[in-house]
This record gives structure tokens, sequence and C-alpha cells, in this order.
């Protein structure tokens, strides 16, 4: 349960404009637990401190590298530990980037059969259509 505050914090309109996170996806990270849970003013409103801030923006920065939640998870567990090494996050990191690069291999493989397939496309007005033949070619 967040404790309820006088002090001023920031509400999470501006927690969203500072960060470019939408309000409705900061909420779901509090749900899950990638935020901690702010604390809330007498009415209600929650009040977050400059400490959630920085991790909302590292939240941002990460998803914007394709970090998964399970992996922004895993990089708060060692920093949140105090005692982590960058080994570990050098490990984390090179595991992401091979997944990257796995999925840039597919979209470059995807990427050379629709060009094949809308090179035989003679965009006529008959509907005697290459790209649909292909598309219904058996495996």
């Amino acid at each position: 349960m967040a404790k309820i505050t006088k002090t001023r914090g920031y509400p999470i309109g501006q927690m969203s404009r500072l960060t470019g996170v939408n309000i409705e996806t900061i909420r779901y990270y509090e749900r899950i637990g990638i935020l901690p849970k702010p604390d809330r003013t007498a009415g209600g409103n929650r009040q977050y401190s400059h400490d959630q801030l920085k991790r909302l923006s590292f939240v941002a920065r990460s998803r914007a590298l394709g970090f998964s939640l399970n992996e922004i998870r895993s990089l708060f567990e060692m920093v949140d530990r105090d005692d982590f090494s960058c080994s570990e996050v050098h490990t984390l990191t090179t595991g992401h980037l091979a997944s990257v690069r796995a999925k840039i291999d597919h979209l470059q493989r995807l990427e050379t059969a629709l060009e094949g397939m809308a090179a035989k496309c003679s965009r006529g007005d008959v509907p005697d259509c290459p790209i649909i033949d292909t598309l219904f070619e058996a495996l």
C-alpha cells in the first residue's frame, strides 16, 4: 500500500510528459511491479519521486532498445541488488543483441520473399495474380 504524503512529487501526467510513456502504460508498469507504487496525496493522486522518474526513464529507454519487460526486470534486480557486475549486464545485453540480429535476419528473408513476389506481378487488370498464386502454393 502506498503511503500518503504532503510533499510534492511528480503527478502521473508530468511523468508521462517527461518520459514519453503513456499514462495507462505507467499504471500497467505499477501493476506488474516494474515501477514501485507511488505515494499518494491526501486526495488520492499519485505522486512520484525523482527516483521513480529515473526508473521510468530507464524503462522507456530500455523498451526503445527492444528489451523485453522480463529483461528490464532482470536489469532492475541486478541494480537493486547493488552488487551486480558489469559482466552480468553485458551477458544480458549480448543475449538481447543476438535476439535482435536473429529478427533482422528473419526480416531480411521476408523482404527478399516479398520483393520476389512483387516482381512477378504485372499489375494488370485481370484477376490472375502471381502474388495470390504464390500465397496459395503448398508448403
